[in-house]
């Protein structure tokens, strides 16, 4: 079993920074194929923020680009999202989610994320 967990986020004033972190965890070793992090904003759909795969091969929504950036520490396990020049759209509560296989040879960048965090608040004010 696998558990991902979600830290990093909170509030800050528009133009600000935050870094968001989620770590993978296990009990058995696994290897992670990919991770993503998409954003819940009250009364809106959940959105796919950006996405990495093992290989490095980095995805993110138009709005975000050139501000966010997307990280995978393959040694640590942890994934990590840079955000600069915050913009009130941008808060919302952020999730963590990550594809996982027993061996990274059986990994897939087609196959559908399988454990995913609680999320965590990101609040950008003026």
């Amino acid at each position: 079993q696998v558990q991902v967990a979600e830290s990093g986020g909170g509030s800050v004033q528009a133009g600000g920074s935050l870094e968001l972190s989620c770590a993978a965890s296990g009990s058995t070793s696994f290897a992670i194929c990919k991770m993503a992090w998409s954003r819940q904003a009250p009364g809106k759909e959940r959105e796919m923020v950006s996405s990495i795969y093992i290989d490095g091969t980095a995805t993110y929504v138009d709005s975000v680009k050139g501000r966010f950036t997307i990280s995978l520490d393959n040694a640590k396990n942890m994934l990590h999202l840079q955000m600069n020049d915050l913009k009130l759209e941008d808060t919302a509560v952020y999730y963590c989610a990550a594809l996982i296989a027993p061996y990274v040879e059986l990994c897939s960048s087609r196959g559908p994320y399988n454990y995913a965090g609680q999320g965590t608040q990101v609040t950008v004010s003026s």
